[in-house]
């Protein structure tokens, strides 16, 4: 096992920055830097375009002026319409992952549409489109030393436990393991990290309230509507095993990025210290976690 302190990594939407349209308000890229830098992260993902410089050497740029790596992004793209070749638009985003030496592109499988709170049915056809891309894609980043992922997350075409298995069975890609939003999605975290270890190959960790999860599971609520009210929580406050699925890919050998993502809707700017606190806490859970690792034992009260 690495250290894994040293592969500790932040997100902005832990700050409430998406690229949703109206998600909320949003904090500029200063402020989110700056305090990522203050809890000691070691590097960040990129975020949503217009969140830092568009141009490929500004980027590499502002992440290295405040002392931060790069660790990649989030690449939305309609993937399964066969009419639409989407490697222009991730060819584009590689510069900007080369500049900055990020190593990790994170692929969603949008459906076209804003948000993430509905999605269309696929066919056969349209899946086989998704999953040639899929590997197409992965050619691609490898071609510029960069790692291709892709992100099963809610509200796009690769959500659910089938969807997630098409992609295993069907393409070579490795996988993103979203700890919230497999939970979310009806997929077992615990479950698809030691069933397919050596498939996940970037981390994003999240917890969260599962009876928020299943409201959205249900449709009882829409998935924006329970960020709004607080589905997601801070490591160890919510219902997803981290000290498990943290444990089984280290043992694995797995050295790649823990990336803390709490999901985040602000309705003004915080009068208090703002999410800032929330990602303090959780990097001091996942420490503690790293700790009982080296120590043998558990941290958090799980048997």
């Amino acid at each position: 096992m690495t250290d894994i302190a040293t592969r500790i990594a932040g997100a902005p939407i832990s700050w409430g920055v998406s690229e949703v349209p109206g998600w909320g308000w949003q904090y500029d890229a200063a402020t989110v830097l700056a305090e990522m830098r203050a809890v000691g992260l070691a590097a960040t993902e990129f975020g949503p375009d217009g969140f830092l410089p568009d141009d490929p050497a500004d980027k590499a740029k502002t992440l290295a002026d405040v002392g931060l790596r790069a660790v990649g992004g989030f690449v939305p793209v309609v993937l399964h319409d066969p009419s639409h070749d989407p490697a222009p638009e991730v060819a584009a985003a590689l510069e900007g992952f080369v500049a900055a030496g990020a190593g990790t592109l994170v692929l969603a499988a949008a459906t076209g549409q804003d948000g993430y709170d509905d999605r269309p049915a696929l066919d056969a056809a349209d899946w086989s489109t998704l999953l040639a891309n899929l590997d197409k894609l992965s050619a691609l980043a490898a071609s510029r030393g960069v790692l291709a992922t892709v992100h099963p997350h809610v509200g796009t075409m690769v959500e659910n436990a089938d969807d997630v298995a098409q992609v295993v069975n069907g393409s070579s890609i490795g996988l993103t393991l979203d700890t919230g939003h497999l939970l979310i999605g009806g997929v077992d975290p615990v479950a698809l990290a030691v069933e397919h270890t050596s498939r996940i190959r970037h981390t994003h960790l999240k917890d969260v309230d599962a009876a928020w999860a299943a409201r959205v599971q249900s449709g009882e609520v829409g998935y924006t509507d329970a960020v709004r009210s607080g589905m997601y929580r801070r490591l160890g406050a919510g219902d997803i095993d981290i000290t498990t699925i943290v444990s089984t890919l280290e043992k694995s050998g797995y050295d790649g990025w823990y990336v803390l993502e709490q999901d985040t809707i602000l309705r003004a700017r915080p009068a208090d210290d703002g999410p800032v606190a929330d990602v303090r806490a959780s990097i001091g859970h996942l420490q503690s976690i790293a700790a009982g690792l080296a120590s043998g034992t558990r941290t958090d009260g799980k048997v």
